[in-house]
């Protein structure tokens, strides 16, 4: 390209690096440099189904409010604190009461020992993460279907994304192992709640996925438990005492227990990984309000959510859409979470064909890289009446089809 336009050739690599860091094109080695299917400023959330008046939304994946708790009592707490003891600059970023709550529950899962960082969300933490180790170019080993904002935030940073096939039980390690020998940098995982296929990560797979980091321990691990407090299957974390990798860190997110809008997760890590996000913090917006680390302790201390109760109701709307479409013939997916993943032959038939019967799901487009197709309904607020609707909608949208492996 330098010779037919007649520049240097260091101006070329220039202008690659810069299309690389932005999202335009993606390096795939000896393959060459393409341009992406879709900008990186293109959100996967633009992948919807706007749901008319008369259609019922199961798509959007929140909580249900009817198993949030109330806040008044809480947020009073904080405002008494704040009055007493204004948070200034200069102040440690982490509430004492927070961090002191958040390492009991990570002890209580057997989550390895380390500092405790806040952050505004497990998207924030995760990128925070990303940043305090890798560069743009770089590629990172996701799990697919996955997280749709994960995989926005992915080519937004310049980063390349290796997709991982995984089932019921979570990533499937030889699939992990090739990404890792493909020269992925970071794994992100998530051990509980799968989003989109409620996989969670057994005692057997974690063992597993511990043998293959074992033999890459300079990858940086990932795991984002975003379901703690909505689940009941034991958290079994890819992080250990004996250390697989150097550098890892797990996130927690209050936004599904506790309401999307409190803005706020834990993480705790590798001293170095999480000093580096807290340092990097600190030259942005500081800290996460000290207002809301009060709310968050108050909440946890005053025990305002019940985990398996909430557990229960979620898993009682899941297990019945899954009976119900197992007795239709449809092979579905949902081990734990709000989420039930369908595996379907024609994605776009199949969200017509349920929009036609009232009900607008997520399209699988928003989850996937390389995959095979499949739509997500979410069961939070599903009524037992609706069950059998829905499932009966579902089975005439689609030919009953489904393997236990997504990828």
């Amino acid at each position: 390209m330098a010779a037919d336009l007649g520049v240097n050739p260091n101006t070329v690599a220039a202008a690659y690096r810069m299309l690389r860091e932005r999202g335009v094109v993606e390096t795939a080695g000896r393959r060459g440099t393409r341009v992406r299917p879709r900008p990186a400023s293109t959100p996967r959330e633009a992948i919807r189904v706007e749901a008319p008046p008369g259609v019922r939304d199961i798509s959007e994946g929140n909580p249900d409010p009817a198993l949030l708790p109330p806040l008044r009592d809480a947020l009073t707490t904080a405002a008494d604190r704040h009055e007493k003891a204004p948070t200034l600059y200069g102040a440690p970023a982490v509430s004492e009461d927070l961090a002191r709550l958040a390492r009991a529950a990570f002890d209580a899962d057997g989550v390895p020992a380390g500092p405790v960082a806040v952050t505004s969300g497990s998207l924030d933490a995760i990128e925070r993460a990303l940043m305090a180790h890798l560069k743009p170019g770089d590629a990172v080993a996701v799990e697919d279907p996955g997280w749709g904002s994960l995989l926005d935030l992915l080519p937004a940073l310049g980063l390349r994304t290796l997709p991982v096939a995984l089932d019921d039980d979570g990533p499937l390690p030889d699939a992990v192992e090739r990404t890792l020998r493909q020269g992925a940098r970071a794994l992100v995982v998530t051990d509980r709640a799968q989003n989109p296929t409620g996989a969670a990560v057994t005692a057997e797979r974690a063992r597993d996925l511990r043998r293959v980091l074992a033999g890459h321990p300079a990858v940086l691990l990932i795991e984002d438990d975003h379901g703690h407090g909505i689940v009941d299957v034991p958290l079994h974390p890819l992080a250990a005492p004996d250390a697989p990798v150097d550098h890892w860190v797990l996130v927690r997110s209050t936004a599904k227990a506790y309401g999307p809008d409190l803005r706020l997760a834990v993480l705790t890590g590798d001293t170095v990984t999480v000093d580096r996000v807290g340092g990097r913090q600190r030259l942005g917006p500081g800290w996460v309000s000290h207002l809301l680390q009060h709310t968050v302790a108050a909440l946890w201390e005053s025990r305002a959510v019940d985990p398996a109760e909430t557990a229960r109701s979620y898993g009682r709307r899941r297990d019945a859409l899954l009976a119900a479409l197992a007795e239709r013939g449809v092979a579905a997916h949902g081990r734990s979470g709000m989420n039930v993943w369908v595996p379907v032959p024609d994605e776009t038939g199949a969200v017509a064909g349920l929009l036609r019967a009232g009900w607008a799901v997520a399209p699988g487009a928003r989850f996937r890289i390389a995959s095979p197709p499949g739509v997500r309904l979410t069961v939070s607020d599903l009524a037992a009446h609706e069950i059998g609707p829905v499932a009966d909608a579902v089975a005439s949208a689609i030919r009953p089809s489904g393997a236990r492996r997504y990828g």
